[in-house]
C-alpha cells in the first residue's frame, strides 16, 4: 500500500507515513486506559481528578464508567451526575443500578421463554391416558 510503510509498535497495524505517533489510535487509547486504571488503583480520586491528571476530556472518563471499565468504590460519595437511566439512583458504573440490572435480566429471561414456541410446548401441562 502506497503511503503506509510504518507500523504500530504494539499491534503492527500499518500506519500512514504522515501519522506522527508510533502507536495506532486504538493502541494509544488502550495504553492511556491502562495508565488511568493504574492511577485509579493507587489513588482515591474522582472522575474530575482523573480527567485533570491526564489532560483528557471528562466525557472520556465518564464513557469508561458507562462502559463498566471503571467503577467507583462504594463510599458516601457517588459519581456526580451519573444516575441509573431507569430509576435515577446514583450508580458506581454502567448505566443501570444493580436493582434495575437484575430486573432487566429477569425480564429478559421471561421474554425468552415466552417468545420461543418450542419451549412453550415443553412447559405445557397435558393429560396422561
Amino acid at each position: 500500500m502506497e503511503g503506509y510503510t510504518r507500523e504500530c509498535t504494539c499491534c503492527h497495524k500499518l500506519l500512514p507515513d504522515d501519522y506522527m505517533y508510533s502507536m495506532c489510535p486504538g493502541c494509544k487509547e488502550e495504553e492511556l486506559f491502562s495508565r488511568v486504571r493504574d492511577y485509579i488503583r493507587g489513588n482515591e480520586v474522582n472522575e474530575y481528578m482523573v480527567a485533570n491528571e491526564f489532560q483528557i476530556p471528562l466525557r472520556k472518563v465518564r464513557g469508561w464508567i458507562k462502559e463498566g471499565r471503571i467503577e467507583y468504590v462504594e463510599t458516601d460519595t457517588k459519581i456526580v451526575g451519573t444516575k441509573c437511566q431507569r430509576c435515577g439512583k446514583p450508580v458506581t458504573f454502567g448505566m443501570l443500578c444493580p436493582d434495575c440490572m437484575r430486573l432487566l435480566n429477569y425480564s429478559n429471561k421471561k421474554i425468552q421463554l415466552v417468545e420461543n414456541p418450542e419451549e412453550r410446548k415443553k412447559d405445557k401441562m397435558r393429560f396422561l391416558q
